[in-house]
């Protein structure tokens, strides 16, 4: 790490337990396209929850999480041009690419080889980046993005990674037309926000749990037009064929061959939700029909600001339950047991000093 950076206090986890506590360290030097920022809210995200407890196996420890940031620019390096002191921005999932790649040269920087995390990432100086559970990000101002001003900013935090997961796939593959029928499956921190941006882009939302009890959360408060119970074979039966497309968002494993017969012939899937072990696709229930399966991480820099821009226009945001610091360990927990609706988001500037 370059010397002299800026000191940062955050929560970081040690060891495979994911205990977050206090932690103390440096930020790089700012550069000439840097953008400094005090922030003031981060969400919680399940992506954090597999890095600290190394779920995926690549835990750099010490991790300091967060990937969802919203803040304020407190000053910016003599190159920076897109902003100023005093601007509302975010920082998603990413916060440096090759810049060189195909990928990048299309305007795709998520999917760039060389991708850097904004947290448990490795920095061009070598460095391991540290997230969002702290009180200041220097970061690019290539990877920085505006937030509206109409969008509340600890709402607004879980668009940077929720929203933009399943914005992006919806604009790719045109599950953003009125009049299609769009199912969600599961009704989690992505899935309430598939419904959100579904029915803003006048789409008829089916959601797809299996929970029954989560259909007048989905079609009262949520505004969602069906609602189907994945394990009710009779729900399923009558409904398949009916989707132009489908959004799943678990993160569990779960079986997919049941959620593509509800797609039309040639219907696109898209997985957004990440589960550790592998899924199964047979080839029957994609092959006679013409179906599609893609993946979908997060999306582009300009995805992401497009999808604020829209949010903004829109009022969209998360549904989110306001943290402090010090019980952040607790949210975790509750987060392993879905037991949160639908986002927990930490108040970093009002609580950060405080827990330390």
């Amino acid at each position: 790490m370059e010397q002299g950076g800026k000191a940062a206090l955050g929560w970081a986890a040690r060891d495979a337990s994911g205990h977050l506590s206090p932690y103390s360290f440096s930020r790089r030097v700012q550069r000439d396209g840097d953008v400094t920022i005090k922030v003031l809210f981060c969400g919680i995200c399940h992506t954090d929850l597999h890095i600290i407890k190394n779920e995926w196996g690549n835990a750099m420890y010490p991790v300091v999480p967060g990937h969802e940031v919203v803040g304020v620019v407190t000053d910016v390096g003599a190159g920076v041009t897109k902003f100023e002191a005093g601007d509302t921005v975010g920082v998603g999932y990413f916060v440096d690419s090759c810049r060189s790649c195909e990928s990048c040269g299309a305007g795709h920087e998520n999917y760039c080889p060389d991708v850097v995390l904004a947290s448990n990432g490795v920095d061009s100086d070598g460095a391991t980046t540290q997230g969002g559970f702290s009180d200041v990000v220097v970061v690019d101002q290539d990877y920085v993005v505006r937030v509206p001003r109409s969008l509340p900013l600890d709402a607004a935090a879980p668009l940077l990674c929720a929203g933009v997961t399943v914005y992006s796939p919806m604009v790719e593959y045109g599950l953003n037309a009125p009049g299609k029928r769009l199912g969600v499956v599961g009704l989690g921190g992505l899935g309430h926000m598939a419904v959100k941006f579904g029915k803003a882009f006048g789409m008829t939302v089916t959601v797809i749990s299996s929970s029954p009890g989560k259909r007048e959360e989905a079609t009262e408060r949520l505004g969602a037009d069906e609602f189907l119970v994945s394990r009710d074979t009779e729900q399923m039966k009558a409904a398949a064929g009916t989707m132009d497309g489908i959004i799943d968002t678990v993160s569990a494993w779960h079986p997919l061959a049941a959620l593509l017969e509800l797609l039309k012939p040639m219907g696109q899937m898209v997985l957004v939700g990440v589960p550790s072990k592998p899924l199964e696709l047979p080839a029957f229930a994609v092959c006679p029909s013409g179906k599609r399966v893609a993946g979908n991480g997060v999306g582009s820099v300009g995805d992401c600001q497009a999808m604020l821009d829209f949010a903004g226009e829109h009022g969209i945001t998360a549904d989110v339950e306001v943290v402090r610091m010090d019980y952040v360990n607790t949210a975790i927990e509750r987060l392993e047991r879905n037991d949160v609706r639908y986002r927990f988001v930490v108040d970093v500037a009002g609580s950060l000093g405080a827990a330390a």
